[in-house]
């Protein structure tokens, strides 16, 4: 059986990854596992390559934009890239893996429409800017004119939600979760 793409993105402070990881740790029967991306950066800590990421130079990451073999990259700061390749999306849908996507608007857009009907773009939106705020003000992780930037940001990504299939507001978690697990069954189920 042939898997699906389930591609997430949602401003910081949405809720994104809590939303994710409740889906993958409580519901193994969505056969949910994250895609693996390149990255030029070199590992941290524990990670080994072709677990967490395929690690390249950003020479060897050049050469793969070139050869179009990535079904989206971003060159996030001067030779430090991210992306996906083709092949390794291809290898895990073969598997019968439904692959998850945890990427910006821009990445989500570029996967959705190289895959169509094969992929569900789902947006996490906030309930309001006001209450973004005040979720990244109390987690205390951020200076004021970072969380300004994270706000400015979220504004720009919120004006792309219309271009996903769904969209689920995070206003209480729990329902948000259920949200996204029934809109993520009925692909799967379709």
């Amino acid at each position: 059986m042939t898997g699906k793409l389930l591609i997430f993105s949602a401003p910081s402070g949405c809720g994104k990854s809590t939303i994710i990881n409740w889906l993958m740790g409580e519901h193994p029967e969505l056969r949910m596992h994250f895609s693996i991306s390149c990255t030029s950066r070199q590992p941290r800590g524990t990670e080994r390559n072709g677990v967490e990421y395929f690690f390249l130079t950003p020479d060897e990451f050049r050469a793969k934009i070139a050869s179009d073999e990535f079904v989206e990259y971003e060159e996030v700061y001067t030779d430090r890239y991210y992306g996906t390749l083709k092949s390794q999306v291809q290898k895990q849908l073969d598997a019968g893996e439904n692959v998850v996507f945890d990427v910006d608007v821009h990445g989500a857009m570029n996967i959705k429409k190289a895959y169509g009907d094969r992929a569900l773009a789902i947006f996490i939106m906030p309930p309001s800017i006001d209450e973004l705020r005040r979720r990244l003000e109390n987690r205390a992780t951020d200076a004021p004119e970072v969380i300004e930037q994270r706000i400015g940001r979220a504004q720009y990504e919120i004006s792309f939600a219309e271009k996903f299939d769904t969209i689920v507001v995070n206003d209480d978690l729990t329902l948000a979760k259920q949200e996204a697990l029934e809109k993520i069954t009925r692909f799967l189920n379709k």
